[in-house]
């Protein structure tokens, strides 16, 4: 049985989503409005764990009074509000953002982004072969997880994730400025020289596979990596009493990662070391 917790009731807000009416609660972002609407607003850097950043502004709409388009994940929703999602201004806007982004680095793992770039007729190449790239090679120092910064759109919820907002270990920062801002450790060293602890947390945020569990990467890469053929069966960890859920995800009776689910009241999303990497023991065969 699903157990729906009441906490505390919010007043509803009344505002217009492109030409109908809508009530949203209060402290609601317009994103949050549009996705109880049903309407598809791409966004890249927004995530459910985290307080918003602002970085990718894929899901920029228009709002009437406002001399420029808003961030639809981090505005908040106003009475009387007037917002508009599908004005050729805002789909100007994300296609020439997504055009950016896909000319500069690889989004080849990124979920639906293939899908927008057609939807938005975004056309990367038009750059011409000599638009910069990242290119950089993945850094795989560790046996738990790789970082692919060639896929790095630079969101900075790796950077949050690390930080202030869940595991207060501070060893993930952004080094450089302009096109050579990358997200790196201290002194850009081996992650095995850092304060990282492998919880795995910025894993679990990442929304484009520029950090990925050594298993994935690896069967990526042999081509073995197949989602459709994946169960997902969520646990509680055996490790402590805590009481941390675990989403095992299988494939051909192996499981290949471990994720938690962001709804949970315990972790919300967040697990440390054992609970995220510490499974090689249940399929142990010997």
């Amino acid at each position: 049985m699903t157990v729906t917790p009441l906490g505390i009731p919010r007043r509803l807000l009344e505002f217009t989503l492109d030409g109908e009416p809508v009530r949203a609660p209060e402290g609601s972002t317009i994103l949050d409005a549009c996705r109880a609407a049903g309407k598809d607003v791409p966004t890249l850097c927004e995530g459910d764990t985290l307080t918003p950043k602002n970085a990718c502004r894929v899901c920029v709409v228009e709002v009437e009074g406002s001399r420029t388009l808003v961030p639809a994940c981090s505005r908040r929703a106003e009475p009387g509000m007037q917002v508009r999602t599908g004005t050729e201004r805002a789909r100007h806007s994300r296609k020439v953002v997504l055009e950016l982004l896909a000319s500069s680095v690889d989004l080849s793992t990124t979920p639906r982004v293939a899908e927008w770039l057609k939807e938005y007729e975004a056309k990367p190449d038009r750059f011409g072969p000599d638009a910069a790239r990242v290119n950089e090679e993945p850094k795989v120092d560790n046996d738990l997880y790789v970082r692919d910064y060639d896929k790095c759109i630079l969101c900075y919820k790796c950077v949050d994730a690390c930080g202030d907002q869940w595991q207060n270990t501070f060893a993930i920062s952004v080094a450089g400025r302009g096109f050579d801002a990358r997200i790196a450790v201290e002194h850009d060293a081996p992650l095995t020289d850092s304060a990282c602890v492998y919880c795995g947390n910025c894993i679990e945020v990442c929304p484009t596979g520029a950090l990925s569990f050594k298993s994935e990467f690896d069967m990526r890469a042999a081509g073995a990596w197949d989602e459709s053929r994946q169960t997902r069966t969520t646990t509680v960890c055996a490790y402590c009493g805590v009481g941390c859920n675990l989403t095992l995800h299988v494939q051909d009776n192996e499981i290949v990662k471990v994720t938690s689910p962001h709804d949970n009241p315990v972790t919300h999303g967040n697990l440390c070391i054992k609970g995220r990497f510490g499974y090689q023991h249940v399929q142990n065969r010997d």
